[in-house]
C-alpha cells in the first residue's frame, strides 16, 4: 500500500511540473510584454510628434518579438492628458491556449501601461 501511494504522490508531483513548465513560458512572455507596453507609452507620452499608427506598429512588433499573436483589434490606444501634460495609454488584450494531456487551459492577458509626463 505504501508503494502504490510513493507512485501516486511521484506521479501527481511530475504533473505539477510539467503543467508549470507549460504554463510559465506564456506568463513570462506577458510579464515582459507589459514592460514593453510600459516604455511604448513614455515614449508616446514624451513625443507627441508619434503618431497612434506608429504606436501600433511598435506594440505589435513588440508583440511579435515576444511571440504573442496580436491583431491591431486587440490593441487599444488613448491619449490623454491637457496640452502641456500629455498621457498615453496602451493596452492589450489577448489570449493564449495551453495544451495539457487532459486538459487545455486558456490563459486570459491584459496588459496595459499608462503613462503621465
Amino acid at each position: 500500500m505504501g508503494t502504490v501511494k510513493a507512485v501516486v504522490g511521484i506521479l501527481a508531483i511530475i504533473a505539477v511540473v510539467y503543467a508549470a513548465f507549460q504554463i510559465a513560458p506564456p506568463e513570462l512572455s506577458n510579464y515582459s510584454f507589459q514592460d514593453d507596453l510600459r516604455n511604448i507609452a513614455m515614449m508616446g507620452g514624451a513625443n507627441p510628434h508619434i503618431t497612434d499608427p506608429q504606436l501600433m506598429e511598435q506594440v505589435l512588433k513588440k508583440a511579435q518579438e515576444r511571440g504573442i499573436t496580436l491583431t491591431p483589434e486587440q490593441v487599444s490606444i488613448v491619449r490623454i492628458g491637457t496640452p502641456g501634460m500629455p498621457a498615453v495609454y496602451v493596452g492589450a488584450d489577448y489570449s493564449v491556449t495551453v495544451n495539457l494531456p487532459a486538459y487545455t487551459l486558456v490563459l486570459h492577458f491584459t496588459p496595459s501601461s499608462g503613462n503621465k509626463v
